[in-house]
């Protein structure tokens, strides 16, 4: 345990002044998130830039490139969190349909497979399977989010519990205790989008 301990005040010593600024703007996009606050998409593009630049600069071009997409749906998340329908509220609370939740996990799961098999057979990626099915649930559940689908927080439950699993097998202690403070912030996430969902349907 002390040497936990002193492996996570090492990391967290050496990591550089961008990468802290990078996860505090994290941390900030989610829990403006669970508020259904706008400003999330700001906190999100600004983490999400500053991580392009720090994968690219250590080699992990793959997590970069999610980077990418991560940019994009930010724009496409505050765009939408923006829109006004005709009673001037901005996007609502939604849950989706028992049809669109086995799309998208047969979409993941399609990904995850092709995605882990090309790793698995052409590269030296550790744990393939495990790493495409966070990156793909990723992609996901960031669309879901940016529709404001009550849902996404369950799904998230599970992408960053594999993760935490995946940080600690690579010593990435610091990482890993990063996303358990997103599990704790998912259940508050939940809650607060329930009552805004059960709002919507008093309405």
């Amino acid at each position: 345990m002390i040497e936990f301990f002193n492996t996570v005040g090492e990391q967290f010593l050496r990591n550089s002044l961008l990468e802290l600024t990078a996860v505090v703007f994290a941390i900030a996009y989610l829990v403006l998130a669970v508020r259904e606050n706008i400003l999330c998409w700001y906190a999100a593009g600004i983490s999400t830039l500053i991580f392009l630049f720090i994968f690219w600069d250590v080699k992990l071009y793959m997590e970069s490139g999610l980077q990418v997409y991560y940019l994009a749906m930010a724009v496409y998340g505050w765009y939408q969190w923006r829109l006004v329908n005709d009673n001037s509220e901005g996007l609502q609370v939604s849950m989706w349909s028992m049809r669109q939740h086995l799309i998208a996990l047969l979409l993941i799961a399609l990904l995850t497979f092709i995605s882990g098999y090309l790793l698995n057979s052409g590269t030296d990626a550790q744990l393939p399977y495990l790493d495409s099915f966070t990156t793909w649930g990723s992609v996901v559940t960031t669309f879901m989010v940016a529709r404001k689908v009550l849902e996404n927080w369950i799904y998230w439950l599970v992408i960053d519990s594999v993760s935490i699993y995946l940080y600690i097998d690579r010593e990435l202690y610091f990482t890993s205790m990063l996303f358990a403070v997103y599990i704790v912030i998912i259940f508050f996430g939940w809650f607060s989008w329930s009552k805004s969902y059960q709002q919507v349907k008093t309405v």
